[in-house]
């Protein structure tokens, strides 16, 4: 399967300069937040992949003028092609405003998707804005990541984790890709591309509780 993952920054390539067939070729689009909800539109327009999308902490006018012809995993697993896709955005909070969270609110969100992931048998996708605590977030308050999404990480070991809100172009130590266990952790700024292959049975122990993160 063949997804394109954007995250922060509209990609002048396929928006501005798009020509067309450059968004062919792909079986499932997601975005990791803090995208104009048209560009999403336009995603949506110029390819037949579904668009699935989490918020990023600057989509406050999602609320009321949402991306068109997507969908919005918040707080849910949805299977799409036989993957199985968590969402969870919103970033650490540091001032007043929606899709932001304390650790110990992502904490409770985080158990709550827990409990579907069981049912599911287990992810092979976890969508967030944020990254997770000490795996491509930086120090400073805006741009710290979730515990919560490194207990899931530990428990669950879905193939990959997307995610933005950290801009590549923070500084040179910022990485695109990096590997947790058996997670490929992937920073979707801009755009990337994963390719998954697809796997026929399970081979992972799924553990039935969530741990609070230390």
């Amino acid at each position: 399967m063949k997804i394109l993952t954007v995250s922060d920054v509209e990609s002048r390539y396929l928006w501005e300069y798009y020509q067309p067939g450059k968004l062919q070729g792909y079986d499932l689009v997601i975005s990791c937040g803090d995208l104009d909800a048209r560009y999403l539109s336009f995603l949506a327009t110029f390819t037949p992949a579904p668009v699935l999308y989490v918020h990023g902490n600057h989509d406050t006018g999602y609320a009321e003028r949402p991306p068109e012809g997507c969908e919005c995993i918040e707080d849910t697993l949805v299977t799409v092609k036989g993957l199985r896709i968590a969402g969870l955005g919103g970033s650490v909070r540091y001032k007043p405003g929606p899709y932001q969270y304390t650790q110990q609110q992502m904490e409770k969100r985080a158990r709550h998707l827990a409990g579907q992931i069981r049912r599911a048998g287990g992810v092979d996708i976890l969508v967030t804005h944020a990254p997770a605590r000490g795996l491509g977030d930086a120090d400073d308050p805006p741009h710290q990541g979730f515990g919560a999404f490194c207990v899931l990480l530990d428990q669950y070991e879905p193939r990959y984790m997307l995610h933005g809100h950290v801009h590549l172009n923070y500084g040179a130590q910022m990485e695109r890709v990096r590997r947790y266990r058996g997670t490929t952790i992937v920073n979707a700024y801009e755009r990337q591309v994963v390719e998954l292959e697809p796997v026929a049975e399970p081979t992972r122990r799924w553990w039935f509780f969530f741990r609070r993160a230390t």
